[in-house]
C-alpha cells in the first residue's frame, strides 16, 4: 500500500511542546497511526495493521481499539522514563481482544470504573462487553423498536461526560432497515442517553460527539463544519468549516483534531459538503487538521494522500511523546516479555 504523508511545519514542536501524541485509525485502510515526535524534533509516524480499525480512545497508559469483528485493549509497558529501541517513550501491548463478531463497531468511550462502552452501529444501540456473549446492550434510542441487525438509524458517535456515556449522534430516527441512508441531508440528531430526550436535530450525517469547556461539540459531516449545540434552540452553531467528510474528533484544553475523509462516491453525492467546497473552490482532504476552539483557525495539520482516502477516529494521547505499538505479526510480539513482581514491573526488552 503506497501513503504519503505530510505536514505542518509547526506540527513536531506544537506536540513536543505539549507533549502529547495522536492515535488514529483509518478502517478503509485497516491502519493504526501513532504520531508523536522525536529527539530530533521530527514529527514520528508509527503504523501498524488492524482489520478494520474503528473507533479508538485512549492515554498514556491504555488504549482501546475496535476492529472488524474484536475489541482490543492495549497496554503500555514502559516505566515513568523509560525507552524502548532507543526513543519511544510508550509501548502498547495488546493485551486482550475479546471476539463480538461484526457488530460495525463505531465510537468507544471509557467509564470511570474502566469498562468500555461501544457504539454498536448495526444493532443500533449502545453497548458492553459481555463474558459469554457478543455484547451486553445497555441503551437504544426510544425510537428503534428492537434489537435487530438492520443499521436503522446509523446510531454512531458517543460522547462520555464524568465517566459515562451521555450523547449520541445518529444519522436519522428511523426505524427500519438501512432507512437512515435516505435521511442524510437533514435527519440527523443528536440523543440525551440518561433522559432520551432529542437535544439537536436537522443535523446531516453527524459524527463524534465531545463534551468540553462546557459544551457539547460535534461533527456536522454531510455540511463539513465543526460546531457545538445550542440546546436551547436543538440546534447546530458551526465554528469552523473543513474540506472534507468528517470524523474522528478528540478535544484537549481549546484545542480539537478533526479527522477528514474523501467523500465516497454516490454514497455522499449531493451532500452540503459538495456546495461548499465548490464555493470554496477547495479539494476534498484526508487527513487531521487541528484547530483552534476560541476563532476555528487551524494550527496545525496532517495531511494523507495515495491509497488512503478515509480516516475514522482520532484520540489525542497526553504526556505521551513519541509511541509505539506491538504489532500481530511481528517478532517483538513473541519476544517482548514483560512481568509484574511485589516490588516493581521489569521490562525485557531492547
Amino acid at each position: 500500500m503506497r501513503v504519503e504523508k505530510t505536514c505542518s511545519r509547526g506540527l513536531a514542536g506544537w506536540l513536543a511542546g505539549n507533549r502529547i501524541s495522536l492515535a488514529i485509525s483509518s478502517y478503509q485502510t485497516g491502519r493504526v497511526y501513532l504520531v508523536g515526535s522525536d529527539k530530533q524534533g521530527r514529527v514520528s509516524f508509527f503504523e501498524r495493521i488492524f482489520e478494520r480499525a474503528m473507533g479508538i480512545v485512549g492515554n498514556a497508559q491504555r488504549i482501546y481499539l475496535g476492529g472488524l469483528y474484536q475489541l482490543w485493549r492495549f497496554e503500555n509497558v514502559l516505566r515513568p522514563n523509560e525507552v524502548i529501541h532507543g526513543r519511544f517513550d510508550k509501548c502498547y501491548v495488546p493485551r486482550n481482544a475479546q471476539t463480538i463478531g461484526d457488530l460495525d463497531i463505531h465510537e468507544l468511550g471509557i467509564r470511570s470504573n474502566g469498562k468500555v462502552v461501544f457504539v454498536n452501529t448495526k444493532y443500533s444501540c449502545l453497548a458492553e462487553l459481555s463474558q459469554t456473549h457478543s455484547f451486553k446492550a445497555i441503551w437504544k434510542p426510544p425510537f428503534i423498536s428492537k434489537l435487530a441487525p438492520e443499521d436503522r438509524c446509523h446510531l454512531n458517535g458517543l460522547a462520555m461526560v464524568e465517566g459515562r456515556p451521555k450523547y449520541v449522534t445518529a444519522v436519522c430516527r428511523s426505524d427500519a432497515v438501512d432507512g437512515w441512508r435516505d435521511r442524510r441531508h437533514d435527519g440527523g440528531v443528536v440523543i440525551d442517553v440518561e433522559t432520551d430526550e432529542i437535544v439537536c436535530e436537522g443535523l446531516s450525517m453527524p459524527h463524534s460527539p465531545r463534551w468540553a469547556n462546557g459544551k457539547l461539540w460535534l461533527l456536522n459531516a454531510g455540511s463539513g463544519h465543526l460546531g457545538w449545540v445550542d440546546f436551547e434552540k436543538k440546534k447546530f452553531v458551526p465554528l469552523a468549516f473543513f474540506p472534507g467528510f468528517l470524523r474522528g474528533l478528540s478535544i484537549i484544553g481549546n484545542v480539537a483534531a478533526v479527522g477528514l475523509s474523501k467523500p465516497r462516491n454516490k454514497r455522499f453525492e449531493g451532500l452540503q459538503l459538495d456546495a461548499e467546497l465548490s464555493k470554496r473552490d477547495a479539494d476534498p482532504w484526508c487527513g487531521v487538521q487541528i484547530v483552534s476552539l476560541v476563532n476555528g483557525d487551524v494550527l496545525n495539520w496532517i495531511r494523507f494522500e495515495g491509497d488512503i482516502t478515509e480516516i475514522f477516529d482520532i484520540s489525542f494521547l497526553p504526556n505521551v511523546r513519541n509511541p509505539m505499538m506491538i504489532g500481530l505479526r511481528t517478532p517483538e510480539i513473541r519476544d517482548l516479555i514483560t512481568f509484574e513482581s511485589a516490588l516493581q514491573t521489569e521490562a525485557v526488552a531492547s
